[in-house]
């Protein structure tokens, strides 16, 4: 998906269109993620469900607000300038940096 977003980037950029993507990791007040889901996780890697919600390097809950409110700032003033970008909203992973 980001090599497709990369060409439409390339391709779309003379119309004025921008196209960026968005990585969130870890949003966990979706339906993807039960309660009983999330306590299995936390404590299959020794944390409660806060800690394991926060098991970024930020230690920030990553909410489908927060990468809501991004993805309507790319749409924004800000960055109109930007254009084939990738953007993490995961609290900082120690496994990507």
């Amino acid at each position: 998906m980001t090599q497709v977003a990369r060409v439409a980037a390339l391709e779309w950029a003379a119309d004025g269109i921008r196209v960026n993507v968005l990585h969130p990791d870890a949003v966990f007040d979706t339906g993807l993620w039960s309660a009983e889901v999330l306590e299995a996780r936390a404590r299959h890697y020794g944390l409660t469900v806060a800690e394991y919600k926060r098991r970024n390097l930020l230690r920030t809950e990553i909410t489908s607000a927060r990468v809501g409110d991004l993805a309507a700032a790319l749409c924004g003033e800000a960055f109109a300038a930007t254009t084939g970008a990738q953007i993490t909203v995961d609290g900082g992973n120690e496994r990507v940096i």
